[in-house]
């Protein structure tokens, strides 16, 4: 009997193959972290943007208190806190406080579209620590489905840099070094482990600039602020990353961080379906470029060290 595409047989009994497992799970990470920029857009209409920016990784270090507790998970050796410390800069303080400030000024459409270079970041990221040495084939598929994203932020944008982008762009480089930093300690630690212990590192460190915000910026919002933020707070910064960190540990940082490329696309869905705002033939042209990329990039080699 054949076997499936993407199973392997084992005493007649079919279990998914490792590597579609890990991007199975990056995709659901991908899934949730779509939602991050409509759903900041709306919360900053109401709130501070260092409130949302940082108030969302206070509740969601609060949560995982009480995971690490219920589940009576041990310190992890002191040889990983200082990755942990370059996690918790990454995705938990500068993207959130970076995208939060630079939502102020951008659609949601057009912010999801800088973040679509998040996946080349990453895997660059990963590289340069020497975990991953992906080949020419995956370098040529990453560039390639950036490329349309870059070009798509321009022929659908103003064409123009503002301060806003680069702003963004930071939140890019933040995200891109927490993700390949803690998709290697996923494969040490395990994927929800990485984000709880980063999440309570970070809780110190938050309480002062967000207690200051509440205090200079009263918490009077519309319920649909609250509702953005909320999502952000257990989804974005909390749950998204369960799946995001266990799929980087099971294929590999540069692997599944290629699955980044379709979250500009989701974006713009969730957008237009949140925010009403509009959905054009390129979008769609432009996501089924990526998709190719993507495709592409499954089939390329990557060496992974351990």
């Amino acid at each position: 009997m054949l076997n499936k595409p993407g199973l392997v047989q084992k005493t007649n009994i079919y279990r998914i193959h490792p590597e579609t497992l890990g991007l199975g799970y990056g995709f659901l990470g991908v899934l949730g972290f779509s939602l991050t920029l409509p759903a900041t857009r709306v919360a900053v209409v109401d709130l501070s943007p260092t409130f949302v920016g940082l108030g969302r990784a206070v509740v969601a270090s609060i949560l995982a208190v009480l995971v690490l507790w219920v589940t009576r998970q041990p310190l992890p050796h002191s040889k990983y806190w200082s990755s942990l410390l370059v996690v918790t800069g990454g995705v938990v303080l500068g993207f959130p406080l970076l995208s939060a400030w630079a939502m102020q000024q951008l659609p949601a459409t057009h912010g999801a579209v800088v973040i679509g270079l998040i996946p080349l970041a990453t895997a660059i990221a990963a590289t340069i620590k020497g975990r991953e040495r992906p080949s020419a084939q995956f370098w040529f598929a990453s560039v390639f489905g950036s490329t349309t994203v870059v070009l798509f932020a321009f022929t659908s944008g103003t064409g123009q840099i503002q301060m806003a982008d680069l702003i963004l762009l930071g939140a890019v480089v933040a995200a891109a070094i927490g993700y390949a930093q803690g998709g290697h300690l996923a494969q040490i630690l395990g994927g929800w482990q990485v984000i709880c212990w980063a999440l309570v590192i970070a809780l110190p460190i938050l309480l002062i600039p967000v207690s200051y915000t509440v205090f200079q910026h009263p918490l009077v919002a519309s319920w649909s602020a609250w509702l953005g933020f909320s999502y952000l707070s257990i989804f974005s910064q909390f749950l998204a990353f369960f799946a995001w960190y266990h799929g980087m540990g099971i294929s590999g940082v540069a692997r599944v961080s290629q699955l980044q490329l379709l979250q500009p696309f989701l974006t713009i869905i969730f957008s237009n379906l949140l925010l009403d705002e509009q959905i054009t033939l390129s979008m769609l042209v432009a996501s089924g470029i990526v998709i190719t990329s993507i495709a592409l990039g499954k089939k390329a080699l990557i060496k992974r060290a351990i």
